[in-house]
């Protein structure tokens, strides 16, 4: 496994998704203002995988993600992520999370946030061995997820 760097950026996006006059929001993940969906779009092109990189941000108004703090560092209100162990980061470009999801793990430790452990539910032979882990200092991401959260209008 690749070393990766210790000094990771993330930060999270949140744009309109989809047409018409009143598009939903999507999240979408950058690691080091590369958007996650290229770095895992890279990979799977590489890897040769079938059907690469068909991947969107989060579509917040389409997923019920509960706290979007507590999920994106890790702590999910809902049990079915709970139970997985893991998030999705990014869901398929239809905009529906449960077609084409990235899962990862996210642990904390007093210092460092990690994306680790990535899979693709639907293709579970594919191996992701080489992609991440991502590293990035616990205060960066604790102010990026609170930055994103600040970010999303009421509804």
């Amino acid at each position: 496994m690749r070393t990766q760097p210790l000094n990771r950026k993330v930060r999270f996006e949140i744009r309109p998704w989809g047409g018409g006059p009143d598009p939903a929001r999507e999240l979408l993940p950058y690691v080091d203002n590369v958007s996650l969906v290229d770095l895992v779009s890279g990979y799977e092109h590489a890897a040769g995988h079938d059907v690469p990189g068909q991947y969107a941000g989060i579509v917040l108004d389409h997923f019920n993600f509960g706290d979007l703090t507590g999920y994106l560092t890790g702590r999910p209100d809902s049990a079915y992520w709970a139970r997985k162990g893991a998030i999705a980061l990014l869901g398929c470009d239809c905009g529906e999370v449960g077609c084409w999801p990235l899962q990862a793990q996210v642990v904390t430790t007093d210092d460092v946030v990690r994306w680790r452990g990535f899979v693709q539910p639907h293709r579970p032979k594919r191996d992701y061995g080489d992609f991440g882990p991502f590293v990035f200092r616990r205060n960066q991401y604790e102010r990026a997820v609170l930055e994103a959260a600040a970010a999303m209008p009421s509804s």
